[in-house]
């Protein structure tokens, strides 16, 4: 199976502090693949890495056929990959409508113009119709986004992320905060936007990795210590100690 996203011997550094050393990691084609580790491990940083926020130290990252080590964030996303973060990131005191407009603008070819309305634009109110449907937020279309429920929040931050158009997405623990009635809402909502496209996801509740992820990364003190399904990560006696700190037996 082709690969949607490759990392070779990335390494990160800051001044003296070695974060990510050495990671070698391949997210394949139209999967779901989750990263875990213990906190201070090391995955923020290796998003950032990813979608151009922090530059790479060493080694290098490919988008398909693209090498995208070090390029800036928004070449990175017009290449094809969009992600979310950890803290909503949204613009509160607009309508939850015209923040996925936003998303939608530049993937569909419109660029900043005074002269024109966003609200006549046809095909950026078609996606934005289409994707307001998908994260079940039709109904609220012209609330402040600032008014809506942390998960509704959460879901509209999805929808963004996805407007842009790109099939490799990057979700940072979008069950984060949630409780867990609105957790199984938001793993139902990620399988539906991730279908047909590639998804790597960090997320610490285990529960939503081993019910979402086709595949599993470890990553403690910034390497990977093991990648595989999840009864192999399940069964793994290196993965137990990492998370126990103790040896597995």
């Amino acid at each position: 199976m082709n690969a949607a996203l490759q990392l070779k011997d990335v390494h990160k550094s800051f001044g003296k502090t070695e974060i990510i050393r050495g990671v070698d990691l391949e997210i394949r084609e139209g999967e779901r693949h989750a990263v875990i580790g213990p906190n201070g491990a090391g995955k923020s940083t290796l998003y950032n890495l990813i979608s151009g926020r922090f530059p790479v130290s060493s080694g290098a990252i490919r988008l398909r056929d693209q090498d995208i080590t070090n390029r800036s964030a928004f070449e990175i996303n017009r290449a094809g990959l969009c992600r979310s973060f950890q803290v909503t990131n949204l613009f509160h005191r607009m309508s939850v409508l015209d923040n996925v407009r936003c998303g939608a603008l530049f993937s569909l070819g419109h660029k900043y113009a005074f002269w024109k309305f966003v609200s006549r634009q046809k095909d950026v109110a078609e996606r934005a119709d289409d994707i307001l449907e998908r994260i079940g937020l039709s109904g609220k279309r012209d609330w402040p986004a600032g008014m809506l429920s942390y998960a509704d929040q959460r879901a509209l931050e999805l929808g963004v992320t996805i407007a842009g158009g790109g099939d490799v997405i990057l979700l940072d623990e979008p069950t984060a905060g949630m409780s867990h009635s609105e957790i199984a809402q938001a793993v139902a909502l990620i399988r539906r936007i991730s279908t047909g496209k590639t998804l790597m996801i960090v997320e610490h509740d285990m529960g939503v990795v081993f019910d979402l992820a086709d595949r599993i990364s470890v990553l403690v003190y910034g390497e990977v210590i093991a990648t595989g399904t999840p009864e192999e990560i399940r069964n793994s006696a290196q993965v137990k100690e990492a998370y126990l700190g103790t040896e597995a037996t």
